[in-house]
């Protein structure tokens, strides 16, 4: 695990301080991207959509709530799976912390599936999570956002994913992809989309995997067979299981 050499105090600070020089011009290019998210032109959702939520149907714009902006987790569950895919419930774990600052920032956050809702909350449930979390059964949601694919589009090996940027690698040919989708709404109650990110554009929500670069050996995946797993699933948990898939049924 350990493969840096061993050297003096003195030596030490002196490559953390030239690495740290590094990382400060990364956090510098860090804001600058981030300024210019900011900076993106809106788009208006003429579309209407509806989604099952516990509270009874409601639209997109009302999953605001009394707030201004709205983000929006994509989480890979079909109708037809028994549970959300792994990687996705490894997403679903970085929710609920942040979410009772969001709220406080005019911030909503809530999942999204196209999942039954009485799978969606009976899956929360066995994963003690508390965030809102909704279905978007039988709506064009999933496929108008470009996380959920037809049958079609994944037989003739090709899909529009990550604005065209990802279309033919064979990781994303599948019916069910994560994403990140950002809304924000106006004084008229019109709805925006200001921001989506797909693939790698969501490690940065990823709290576990920063807290790993830190360390000496890093995320090392190819040590840890089959993970992320749900949390019950590790060794010793409720539910443990050696090969958790994403198309578990």
């Amino acid at each position: 695990m350990l493969t840096s050499k061993a050297v003096s105090q003195e030596e030490w600070i002196a490559a953390r301080r030239a690495l740290l020089v590094k990382e400060k011009a990364h956090m510098r290019a860090a804001d600058a991207l981030a300024e210019e998210r900011r900076a993106l032109p809106r788009m208006k959702i003429e579309k209407t959509y509806t989604f099952d939520t516990e509270r009874g149907r409601k639209t997109l714009a009302e999953l605001f709530e009394d707030r201004q902006q709205l983000i929006v987790h994509h989480l890979m569950y079909p109708p037809e799976w028994e549970a959300a895919c792994p990687g996705c419930s490894f997403q679903a774990e970085h929710i609920d912390g942040p979410a009772q600052h969001l709220e406080n920032h005019n911030v909503s956050i809530v999942a999204v599936s196209r999942a039954p809702l009485d799978k969606i909350l009976a899956y929360r449930e066995r994963m003690g999570w508390r965030f809102p979390w909704v279905s978007s059964f039988e709506s064009d949601f999933n496929y108008d956002f470009h996380v959920s694919f037809r049958k079609e589009q994944v037989a003739a090996g090709k899909i529009d994913y990550n604005f065209g940027t990802i279309t033919v690698d064979p990781r994303y040919i599948d019916e069910e992809l994560p994403g990140v989708s950002v809304f924000a709404k106006d004084k008229a109650g019109d709805v925006f989309l200001t921001y989506a990110t797909y693939a790698r554009g969501l490690d940065a929500l990823l709290g576990t995997n920063f807290y790993l670069d830190l360390t000496p050996e890093g995320r090392n995946d190819t040590a840890y067979p089959n993970w992320p797993r749900r949390h019950d699933e590790y060794p010793g948990g409720v539910r443990e299981s050696a090969k958790p898939s994403c198309h578990e049924s």
